[in-house]
């Protein structure tokens, strides 16, 4: 078997790029690619990033999820097709490049040019795109660059159009008046989605301002807002019909003041203590229709005869303010939508008079040109010179800003082009259940509920650089054509040779309407780029213009799956379902699985600026991609939780799972060398059948069963897309193979029981990790083809491929599958650990031999399954005997106490009486809780989950506490194990050999050395007590060795080849160890006897034989029985037994001299 040299510690961030080099050089992922074509179609829709900046852990996260998955489907016989997507206009781009030019107004854009505007944003949109290949593929991800997608490529931009044109034709899209948020700073309307990404806590005017009645001015209405610039387009005044409202008489001021009962406190500090008279009370209904006089008059002209009175609405709540609320239609959804119920104001037309910056513009001449924000201040102090402010506060609260600009979002009536997703609703909701959620919560919560209060979708931009809409209109907006694409617009405006639509390029092009002979002018708006990447599915592949993207939508149309994080429920997954629902009443896609947010380790959002997470990178070249795509997908974050990023989490990946692998694999790897060395049998995988190779050993069978039911559960999960629950068990059955397997079978893999056996025993390790290496490769890339590459030269004939990645996922063993022998392999390793921990309390080591433990359950089947594998107890706890009773309650007394802090939650004050019965509770009552999981004590149902179940040693068995120590598992169905500590004179004796050995195997491991390097050992010691145990147990020390009994340091030849000496404490006594290297020994004085021979020319006879490795030499001697050698021209015969000896031990056991 050619295997490569493993090294004893490995860098796996060093062999993970040897392996990305390999897979370049082999062209793996195309040649995959090759490989699958025409088998069954695994669709997958890819979230386009900005590439105006590196990946961080989110998109790290989401593409390794996403690369498990596509890689799995390959291993499962798809064809999975994968590109990478780039999402390339919007405000990141736009709102940099602003940045960099100084660019903060309309005005600015036009003045430098829309086409030089874009023409920036084009050269920045793919600043990062060799950054993100290279870390992407370093990371371990399978895509395609080089075929990528692009949302500013023409064929994409084309598709869209078509998207849109389609849902025109259906009666879908319309332009109207909405109050959305808004950003001042990037002047445009934003998603309500975007405006919820950044909310921060600020300090805003909070003003009480009376409203007096037109027709009894000495009667003031008052109300309470926190935005004063919206006063100055006041056009309303709205309360609850249904709450109660009181006119009063101020003792202090002597004015009159309507508002809420319920909101005196608004007024006053202490209602109770305040001095005023109620005059009246009203309920809201009955306040309808009073018309009070306008804070300012500049909309009294236009609206006067329409509005300044009062009306009534539910939305009007009494959790805050005066329970009257100020209506500005133009900036607040709700004051809008009140004030079109009423005719207040048209749908078409609106007193807004702030432009798209975000300042006054005329009628309200006082303040023209002020920014809102910055205009609170004089209005509240111009309201003041009209006496009609009553209470003047700052209010602390948390105030939506814009996630790019860094500025206060306000709500603004801004004309836009929408989507009827309120129309579409049970649509969307009906399409939604039919796709499967990973974790279902976020499908029927958080995205059902979105659903359920969808309302219209907003998809223009008042912007410059994105896919222009294609909507041509005359200023009326009384004719309207709506394009689908390049072709269609060269045909309507008469110019050919179109090859990019972008805004500079099309804004011109005027269309003469073919009905009414008008000339149409289109839109300056363009699409919202959530609009861009919802319509993925097709642009991506220039649907439907092309017969390879029809035949390709065919199949491929719903997408079988999607992933991205938490926060795209009301992103990409919201437009992806609404597009796909609007088209073809489908599910864009039938699998999702939805991450949750990667923090800093302190909890808060990953910040650059305050550098509170390890750069990935970094992260990557310290531990590994593998490590980190492992921690990632083993963590609470693919359950769409949050987690805490820990780099030390990345590390005991390492430590943990990834380094106990390498171990076992290269223990497997050293040992098929040494068989080979030593026999000539290479190990090669499938001669014969799981099953025959499972019933041989114990270990066997249930480690070919474990990986049986491994390959069965993934299967099964990875199917349901539930990674969250395939990684554990992937790790688990790793360290099962690590810390059970291959530890139980150490002597048997190593050749210590029969040639046989050792080769059965590495031909089942082979099998195991050639499976692990299939199974793993989608989660651990790197290290599965690592793993793969030395062991495939074992593997049998249908695993040979040049990588681990061209094969498919283990096929089903269930034939081999044996649950109860699994369980109790599992109730052995119960006993076994019990007893680890009962050694670790009393700081007992295991190679200190004791005498027995006993294993107490109430289940004598329990103790069976134990008792058929008490080898591997008693050799892992290093005992005697294994002693078994049903009878706890001869060994220990339960004891129970009531858990605080759960039960006083629970029963409040009747928890000391419930406490009091729990801690008098017999331990046969304690018992029956255990078997039951729960009792009724003083009138309250009590769970054994509530209750702290201890167990001491039973009265009998006081006197030997000492010696006794328990471990239990916990539960009813737990183990309890009691060690007996008493060590005598041979127990101590066999402990201190096991000590011996141990320091000897240390110190082979500090040499480096192999199994084929044979060894002898030689000892010093002062202690007599020491050297005596040594000497008389020289030979079973030697037998564990694998080398010669040990002998006295004084016995050394100087003319050893001495591998290395050190000096270490047994108990408390000095021992001096010397290691030699193994060689035929000779006896000089009998080798002097030759003729001719002197004792100088025996000496170098002597170190020539000494310098020999001794394999080579003693096979030659049991062949030839003797052998002869010529030195100085003496002919030496050497005669085993007689004149040269297979050690220096068997020297002197013959008598020989030195």
């Amino acid at each position: 078997m050619e295997v490569g040299e493993l090294p004893e510690r490995l860098s796996f961030p060093q062999e993970e790029e040897n392996v990305q080099k390999y897979w370049e050089r082999i062209e793996a992922f195309e040649k995959s690619n090759e490989l699958s074509k025409g088998k069954k179609v695994f669709s997958f829709y890819d979230g386009p990033p900005f590439a105006t900046g590196l990946p961080h852990y989110g998109h790290i996260l989401a593409g390794t999820i996403k690369d498990v998955v596509t890689r799995y489907a390959y291993q499962t016989g798809h064809h999975v097709e994968r590109r990478f997507g780039w999402d390339c206009h919007g405000l990141p781009i736009e709102f940099e490049i602003e940045q960099a030019l100084g660019i903060k107004t309309k005005e600015d854009v036009l003045k430098f040019g829309i086409g030089n505007y874009n023409k920036e944003c084009r050269q920045i949109v793919m600043r990062f795109a060799g950054e993100w290949e290279r870390i992407v593929k370093r990371l371990g991800r399978w895509i395609d660059f080089e075929n990528d997608y692009k949302t500013l490529s023409t064929s994409y931009m084309e598709s869209v159009w078509w998207v849109f044109k389609q849902l025109h034709e259906k009666g879908l899209v319309y332009r109207g008046f909405k109050v959305m948020p808004y950003s001042t700073g990037c002047t445009t309307p934003l998603s309500n989605f975007e405006a919820n990404l950044n909310y921060k806590d600020v300090q805003d005017p909070a003003v009480t301002v009376a409203f007096p009645l037109k027709d009894d001015p000495n009667t003031l209405l008052l109300a309470w807002t926190t935005t004063p610039w919206t006063l100055p387009s006041n056009m309303m005044l709205c309360v609850n019909a249904g709450m109660s409202y009181i006119k009063i008489l101020d003792e202090k001021t002597q004015n009159t003041y309507v508002l809420a009962e319920s909101r005196l406190v608004q007024l006053y500090k202490d209602p109770k203590k305040a001095k005023f008279t109620v005059l009246e009370k009203y309920k809201g209904s009955d306040m309808v229709g009073w018309k009070y006089e306008p804070l300012f008059d500049y909309f009294v002209p236009e609206y006067g005869d329409r509005a300044f009175f009062l009306v009534s609405d539910d939305y009007v709540t009494d959790d805050s303010g005066t329970g009257i609320v100020h209506q500005a239609p133009a900036f607040g959804e709700d004051d809008y939508r009140v004030c079109v119920a009423v005719g207040a104001v048209d749908k078409s037309e609106l007193p807004c008079p702030v432009d798209e910056s975000g300042r006054f513009l005329e009628p309200v001449h006082e303040f023209v040109g002020v920014y809102v924000k910055e205009a609170d201040k004089p209005i509240v102090n111009e309201i003041k010179k009209k006496g009609r402010i009553v209470k003047n506060e700052q209010f602390f609260h948390s105030y939506p800003f814009c996630w790019r600009s860094e500025t206060p979002l306000i709500y603004k009536a801004v004309p836009a082009w929408f989507v009827k997703a309120e129309e579409l609703k049970d649509k969307l909701i009906e399409n939604n259940l039919k796709s499967s959620w990973v974790p279902k919560f976020v499908q029927t919560n958080r995205f059902g509920n979105w659903l359920e209060n969808v309302r219209d979708w907003n998809v223009s931009r008042n912007r410059y650089w994105g896919t222009p809409l294609p909507i041509w209109t005359n200023e009326e907006h009384t004719e309207r054509l709506v394009i689908g694409s390049v072709e269609e617009l060269e045909k309507l405006c008469g110019k050919s040779g179109i090859t990019d639509i972008h805004r500079e390029n099309i804004d011109d092009l005027e269309i003469v309407n073919p009905e009414t002979g008008n000339v149409l002018k289109r839109v300056e708006e363009v699409f919202d780029c959530w609009f861009e990447s919802g319509s993925m599915p097709y642009a991506s592949i220039h649907y439907p213009f092309t017969e390879e993207a029809r035949n390709y939508f065919g199949k491929a149309f719903p997408a079988d799956f999607i992933a991205e994080g938490l926060d795209q429920t009301r992103g990409w997954f919201y437009t992806l379902t609404v597009l796909a629902t609007a088209l073809y009443d489908k599910p864009a896609f039938k699998n999702c699985i939805v991450n949750g947010l990667v923090l800093a380790e302190d909890g808060k959002k990953m910040s650059k600026r305050l550098k509170n997470y390890p750069d990935p990178m970094t992260v990557v070249n310290e531990h590994g991609s593998d490590a980190l795509r492992l921690y990632l997908i083993n963590s609470p974050v693919v359950r769409a939780e949050p987690l805490r990023f820990r780099e030390a989490g990345v590390r005991d990946v390492v430590k943990e799972i990834m380094l106990p692998w390498f171990n076992a694999y290269r223990f497997f790897i050293q040992n098929a060398k040494h068989l080979e060395f030593e026999t000539g049998v290479s190990i090669k995988v499938g001669t014969h059948t799981a099953k025959e190779m499972s019933s041989r050993n114990p270990m066997d069978h249930w480690v070919m069963s474990s990986l049986g039911s491994l390959i069965h559960f993934v299967r099964q999960e990875m199917a349901a897309y539930r990674l969250f629950t395939v990684v554990p068990r992937l790790v688990h059955f790793i360290e099962d193979l690590t810390n059970w397997y291959v530890r139980l079978n150490r002597p048997r893999l190593k050749g210590a029981i029969s040639l046989d056996d050792w080769r059965i025993g590495l031909e089942n390790l082979a099998d195991v990790l050639l499976a692990l290496s299939r199974l793993m490769a989608s989660f651990t890339p790197f290290f599965s083809e690592y793993t793969y590459q030395n062991l495939k030269s074992c593997a049998p004939e249908s695993l040979q491929s040049e990588s681990v990645h061209f094969l498919m996922v283990p096929e089903l063993r269930d034939d081999v599958v044996d649950e109860t022998f699994e369980a109790a392999v599992g109730r052995m390793q119960e006993a076994i650990t019990l007893g680890r921990v009962a050694r670790e309390r009393r700081n007992v080591s295991v190679k200190q031999p004791l005498c027995k433990i006993t294993l107490v359950h109430r289940d004598q089947t329990v103790l069976d399954s134990v008792m058929s594998l008490e080898s591997y107890v008693k050799s892992e706890l290093n005992v005697q005997e294994v002693v078994y009773s049903t009878l706890e309650s001869e060994f220990v007394v339960l004891k129970a106490d009531a858990d605080g802090k759960i039960l006083g939650k629970k029963l409040g004050k009747s928890f000391a009486k419930v406490h009091k019965a729990v801690r008098s509770m017999t331990s046969d009552q304690v018992q029956g809780l255990e078997r039951s999981g729960s009792v009724e004590i003083e009138g309250h149902k009590i769970e054994a989950c509530d209750i702290r179940i201890t167990r001491d040693l039973a009265p009998s068995l006081k006197d030997q506490a000492e010696h006794l120590e328990t471990a239990f598992t916990g539960g009813h169905s737990g183990l309890l194990a009691l060690l007996d500590l008493q060590v005598d004179e041979e127990l101590e004796e066999q402990g201190t050999c096991r000590e011996v050995v141990n320091r000897v195997q240390k110190l082979r491991k500090h040499c480096g050395l192999n199994p084929k390097n044979r060894i002898e050992v030689y000892y010093e010691t002062s202690d007599a007590k020491l050297g005596g145990i040594i000497a008389r147990r020289a030979a079973e020390i030697g037998n564990t060795l694998k080398s010669p009994p040990l002998l006295e340091l004084k016995h050394l030849s100087p003319k050893a080849v001495v591998y290395s000496e050190t000096e270490t404490i047994i108990g408390s006594s000095t021992l001096q160890l010397c290691m030699v290297r193994a060689a035929p020994y000779p006896s000089v004085a009998r080798l002097a006897e030759t003729p001719s021979a002197t004792t100088d020319s025996a000496t170098c006879a002597a170190s020539y034989i000494l310098a020999r490795e001794s394999g080579a030499l003693h096979e030659l001697m049991e062949q030839l029985q003797t052998t002869k050698i010529s030195i100085d021209d003496v002919e030496y015969e050497l005669k085993p037994g007689y004149n040269v000896f297979k050690s220096n031990s068997e020297r002197l056991a013959a008598g020989a001299p030195p």
